[in-house]
């Protein structure tokens, strides 16, 4: 069975940050760093802003699109934006001259990842190039691996495969126990979060609620819905009125990335949503659902 997304852009980081804090595709939701321990939080608030997983998310984009160095672009997106969210280790990497991994396991190679399934149109070359984009920085094992499942998780989806051929293929490359409870403390690791990120989109119902339900699940909650969001988005697409949100809340370098990628790896007709219209009407018809 093929499906047709309903809108498709690589969006979904952005729109899972904004719900765990930012509004890349982290889960793009009302800007949770840490867990509300609930489902009903505002998707859309005014205080909702993008961070490193929609920042890196779309350098990865710009990377493949036009043949850049993984290392120079990653510093390059980093002194642009050195205010994004960054972890302290990365920070510390990219501000400085040093081109060598620092051998990161964190969650940092899943969350930038999407663009690679996008991108590449066999399984072999997806594991291959998101094993290329994880050792930049995240050469551990178990950081390399987090990259590989979402970037195969987002693939597969996208490819018109069932959830049921997705979780089995993807626990048979990784090894994830994918029948793990929520978290309940906080944990930056591939081996926690990618396997949250995983089920939160097998138990979803439609876009929106795989972002929710990533957030729900605790722990670094923009990260793991900006997974999350990435397998959703190719699995069921992104309703409009939640990509104009996003769209309206990026600056235009990182929105024009995103145009670019979206017209030249996912969707040719792909047309950038209006603007959103962000007067109290607007704002109260978010907060209000």
């Amino acid at each position: 069975m093929v499906r047709q997304p309903s809108q498709a852009t690589i969006a979904p980081a952005r729109l899972a940050e904004r719900a765990a804090e930012t509004v890349a595709w982290r889960a793009d939701g009302p800007c949770f760093t840490t867990n509300p321990r609930r489902k009903n939080f505002s998707l859309f608030n005014g205080r909702t802003h993008f961070t490193d997983d929609t920042v890196y998310t779309v350098c990865v984009a710009d990377i493949i699109m036009n043949g850049k160095d993984y290392v120079d672009a990653f510093k390059d997106y980093f002194r642009r934006y050195p205010h994004a969210g960054y972890g302290k280790a990365f920070k510390s990497w990219a501000a400085s001259d040093d081109r060598k991994s620092y051998g990161s396991w964190g969650n940092g190679s899943g969350m930038r990842v999407s663009p690679v399934a996008w991108a590449f149109n066999t399984k072999e070359e997806v594991l291959s190039e998101a094993e290329k984009s994880a050792c930049v920085t995240h050469s551990h094992p178990e950081g390399i691996k987090g990259a590989k499942a979402i970037a195969l998780a987002v693939f597969l989806a996208r490819k018109g495969f069932s959830k049921g051929e997705i979780k089995k293929e993807v626990v048979k490359e990784t090894g994830y126990d994918l029948e793990v409870g929520i978290l309940d403390h906080w944990d930056v690791s591939c081996q926690a979060c990618v396997p949250q990120a995983l089920i939160a989109f097998f138990d979803s119902e439609g876009f929106e609620d795989a972002i929710r339900r990533a957030i729900f699940r605790g722990g670094d909650s923009d990260t793991i819905a900006a997974m999350t969001g990435s397998i959703a988005q190719a699995y069921y697409g992104i309703p409009k009125e939640i990509m104009a949100e996003v769209f309206s809340r990026l600056p235009e370098d990182l929105a024009a990335i995103t145009e670019e990628f979206t017209k030249k790896y996912v969707d040719s007709s792909f047309i950038r949503p209006e603007p959103i219209d962000h007067s109290w009407r607007s704002v109260f018809k978010w907060l209000i659902r």
